[in-house]
């Protein structure tokens, strides 16, 4: 059984920083792709990030220079670190298995306040 599991996220201020985990069991983490994705009220889900097996990123425009992502493969983790939050970082964050629509977390709220 695939579980993800995400922690890490809470409330802060404009400018401050979070780090969010997504530990995964059940799956070859070495070999697969793995994303971020955020979600709020109202709009659809948005991807964030994307780390590939080989460690090469890529980020949605509006969180480059600010977010990154990397893995641990000796901890099965995913991590998204977060700089320079603003108010419209706010959401849900979820990790997902990139390319596999049934396997994703239960999500962690970050809230960012002005």
């Amino acid at each position: 059984q695939v579980q993800l599991v995400e922690s890490g996220g809470g409330v802060v201020q404009a400018g401050g920083s979070l780090t969010l985990s997504c530990v995964v069991s059940g799956i070859s983490f070495r070999s697969n792709e793995f994303a971020w994705y955020r979600q709020t009220p109202g709009k659809q889900r948005e991807y964030v990030a994307i780390i590939t097996s080989g460690d090469s990123t890529a980020y949605a425009d509006s969180v480059k220079g600010r977010f990154t992502i990397s893995r641990d493969n000796a901890k099965n983790t995913v991590y998204l670190q977060m700089n320079s939050l603003k108010p419209e970082d706010t959401g849900v964050y979820s990790c997902n298995v990139y390319g596999y629509q049934d396997y994703w977390g239960q999500g962690t709220q970050v809230t960012v306040s002005s």
